[in-house]
């Protein structure tokens, strides 16, 4: 047989299977950056919470560099942030990750991408993760990102975090229908 296994909705591991204790803490108290926090909620087409989400955030440190072994930039390396996050939503749709603000990496062209998280969403009835970013409300280099650009300027809301405190950002997902967050085709 040589077709190709269609994708599958998430199993029953899923729940136990993917998470980890403390995957929500991207960064040490002791990383350098910014300390910041990242919440929401996700929610479905009709509008109801998504109970049983996991979210997974990548990202580089508060110097542009990620922990990756082909990211062998010259920016240093932080013993404090490990660049990889996983958060299940709650009972109530939420999420938060504690991380510290992405510094600049290079993107396109030569280009400077502004800071921002890769996120994906999995969920009951997704068949592959979603994939997004998280942009942040405020930044002056929003103008300028290269990826940000491809986005209709009608819908690039959906991807800035909105800054609710000096230290805290909210970034509520919706899966589809109206408001639909930006998911890009990876």
């Amino acid at each position: 047989m040589s077709e190709i296994t269609p994708f599958q909705t998430v199993g029953p591991f899923f729940d136990f299977g993917l998470q980890f204790p403390g995957g929500e803490a991207v960064a040490t108290d002791a990383a350098d950056g910014v300390h910041i926090v990242i919440e929401g909620t996700v929610r479905d087409g009709a509008g109801d919470v998504v109970t049983d989400a996991l979210l997974e955030i990548w990202q580089a440190n508060a110097a542009g560099r990620y922990r990756h072994p082909l990211d062998a930039g010259r920016m240093p390396l932080d013993p404090g942030v490990d660049g990889f996050g996983r958060a299940a939503t709650t009972s109530e749709g939420r999420f938060e990750f504690r991380t510290v603000m992405p510094g600049r990496v290079a993107g396109p062209d030569g280009t400077w991408q502004s800071p921002h998280l890769v996120m994906s969403v999995l969920a009951r009835g997704i068949l592959t993760r979603l994939a997004t970013r998280v942009y942040f409300d405020g930044d002056p280099t929003l103008v300028d990102d290269a990826v940000l650009a491809l986005v209709p300027e009608h819908r690039r809301n959906t991807l800035i975090a909105k800054r609710v405190q000096p230290d805290r950002f909210v970034f509520d997902i919706v899966l589809q229908g109206s408001g639909e967050t930006v998911f890009f085709d990876v």
